[in-house]
């Protein structure tokens, strides 16, 4: 199942960015440390992409360490690219993204030449609270659900460093299908864009494999790691469900509910620090994504030609005497 979100006051924003990065000196890009390929915005990336661009793995305290470190050697590979990592922790955030803005936009600061920044992410990646913890001031709404901030923002972090805040914002197709599981998982999409029970699914087909104690100790599974691995993955739905109290009248599982345990659990982080991707699962599954979008493409391609009628065109006959 493809997981598809893309409201109006999205198109919107993609207006307003392509509108404003004319005067835009760097791109902040907020990202989710728990799924740091799949919340990086392909549309952005086309919209900024001749800018500099500062990628922020926030919430690395609830991501799992050692992904993170490779996360950043990842992004900090790439061209005119830095990445740092933030989490709720770090009271004062200001003097990194700064200094960190000023290196790859060395030529702006100073009145005469202020540094200006556009921060920008998919939602719920905690960009507003960052943002207002950047401020001091609360000048960014914050919420739990995607969608929050609706309008673009000016922020003045000093007096030679402007910033703007916009909306967040997914794109118009979502081409990886993992990518879509995981934004799911993790907020970034409206509830009515998707399946809880085959979000739930596909996070503990992931989380079997590669967090087993994580889900052991969370819902005091009495199987071994390797145990908990091999198990189905509705099987493991309905054993957190009974762990959990989701059982009906008669001793059904209520599964919907399992599976509303299940994300919830992983978005207010009861289930340890997990990282949903590593940066080659992510590359692989971006290939394929890919060669699908192409088949897809020739297929619609083909349906579109004009079809032969196998009638051949024939010079009118002659007068008759």
């Amino acid at each position: 199942m493809a997981i598809q979100w893309f409201p109006g006051h999205m198109n919107l924003t993609r207006k307003a960015i392509a509108e404003r990065i004319k005067d835009i000196d760097v791109v902040i890009e907020v990202l989710d440390a728990r799924l740091p390929g799949s919340s990086a915005n392909p549309l952005l990336q086309e919209l900024t992409g001749h800018k500099p661009r500062l990628k922020v793995l926030n919430k690395q305290d609830v991501a799992d360490p050692a992904r993170t470190v490779t996360w950043l050697d990842w992004y900090n590979a790439q061209p005119e690219t830095r990445a740092v990592a933030l989490d709720a922790s770090e009271p004062t955030p200001t003097r990194r993204l700064i200094e960190a803005c000023q290196l790859l936009s060395p030529g702006r600061g100073g009145m005469a030449k202020p540094m200006r920044v556009l921060i920008c992410g998919v939602p719920n990646v905690g960009k507003s609270t960052l943002i207002n913890s950047m401020s001091n001031k609360g000048q960014a709404k914050t919420g739990d659900e995607a969608g929050v901030t609706k309008l673009e923002q000016r922020i003045v972090l000093a007096d030679d460093f402007y910033l703007w805040d916009t909306p967040g914002m997914l794109w118009p197709r979502i081409s990886v299908e993992q990518s879509g599981y995981n934004l799911a998982v993790s907020g970034a999409v409206g509830r009515n864009a998707y399946d809880e029970e085959l979000v739930a699914l596909e996070f503990l087909r992931y989380a079997q494999r590669n967090y087993a104690p994580n889900l052991r100790e969370r819902y005091k599974l009495t199987q071994t790691d390797a145990e908990i691995a091999a198990l189905p993955d509705d099987e493991l739905l309905e054993a957190v469900g009974r762990k959990r109290g989701a059982v009906m009248t008669g001793g059904r599982v209520n599964v919907q509910k399992a599976a509303e345990i299940v994300i919830t659990d992983f978005r207010i982080h009861n289930l340890g620090r997990i990282t949903l991707e590593t940066p080659a699962e992510y590359e692989e599954w971006f290939t394929k994504g890919m060669e699908l979008d192409a088949l897809r493409q020739a297929k619609k391609d083909a349906r579109a030609k004009p079809k032969k009628t196998g009638i051949r065109n024939r010079k009118p006959a002659a007068p008759s005497a």
